[in-house]
């Protein structure tokens, strides 16, 4: 008799061992799912989705350049072509161009604000090179500029071979495609890198530099700011702009070159390129 109850006992045990055993793999698979139906609901919330949510586009722009991202000191807003393209890509999203946060970026700072989450994408004079697609995805090209040199107007610089001598000392901002192209192209020359190019145009006014190097639209907006300043003819790069977003945000980049691609055929591109540059884009 006793053998017969322990039997049972142990009959009775291992029952309720695997009922144990089935019911903490009925909730890890529960809770597996969980997460595999939340990493679902995480990726199907594009940046697209998050923007429309939220009714504000969030894009990084300068501050500090005339023409193309400059802050009004009577007003308080920010001006410029990059501006421009950027509340009409609000409205292309969102059906009002106010629906926009302009926040700032500089050459430095505008990658890792973009992939931390801080703005949707950057308009903000951004060279494509193939460096910088292997942290985000470009646009098409927007606009096509040519690295040059700004100097003061009774300078004898006229292009690169002038500057490529020792003694000479070219300004430029740090992070800048510009400060590579120097580089590579005067390396005799001693390049000293800004945070911005504000501060790099400072420097120049106060004598710290023969010239200051970045793409000739935005040395046209310093010339135009002080008349004591000419952009020299030649150029030694192309430069080509374009739109940035973190890797991957397909949707949105079809959006941002469906937009580009409406505005260069309706003639508002060629409207807001005559506003800012002072003539017709060339064809």
């Amino acid at each position: 008799m006793f053998k017969t109850v322990w039997k049972k006992m142990i009959g009775f045990g291992l029952v309720a061992m695997l009922s144990a055993t089935a019911l903490v793999g009925c909730n890890s698979e529960t809770t597996t799912e969980n997460k595999t139906d939340n990493k679902k609901e995480q990726a199907a919330e594009t940046t697209l989705d998050k923007i429309k949510e939220r009714g504000k586009l969030v894009v990084g722009v300068k501050y500090d350049l005339n023409l193309f991202g400059l802050k009004n000191p009577e007003t308080g807003e920010v001006e410029g072509f990059d501006i421009d393209i950027a509340k009409g890509l609000a409205k292309k999203i969102l059906g009002d161009e106010n629906k926009i946060e302009l926040k700032e970026v500089t050459s430095k700072t505008r990658i890792p604000m973009l992939n931390n989450g801080e703005i949707d994408a950057i308009i903000a004079t951004m060279t494509i090179t193939e460096e910088r697609k292997k942290e985000v995805d470009f646009s098409d090209v927007y606009f096509m500029a040519g690295q040059s040199l700004l100097v003061k107007k009774d300078s004898n610089i006229n292009g690169i071979a002038d500057v490529n001598k020792e003694g000479v000392t070219v300004l430029t901002a740090k992070g800048s495609t510009s400060a590579q192209n120097i580089r590579a192209k005067a390396p005799k020359a001693t390049v000293l890198e800004f945070e911005n190019y504000a501060e790099a145009f400072t420097a120049l006014k106060a004598g710290q530099g023969d010239a200051l190097t970045t793409d000739n639209a935005l040395l046209f907006g310093m010339a135009k700011q002080d008349p004591n300043f000419r952009v020299v003819d030649e150029t030694f790069s192309e430069e080509p702009y374009g739109i940035a977003v973190r890797k991957g945000d397909k949707e949105l980049l079809e959006v941002i070159n469906e937009y580009l691609k409406e505005i260069k055929a309706n003639g508002e591109y060629d409207k807001i390129y005559e506003k800012w540059i002072g003539e017709k884009p060339k064809q």
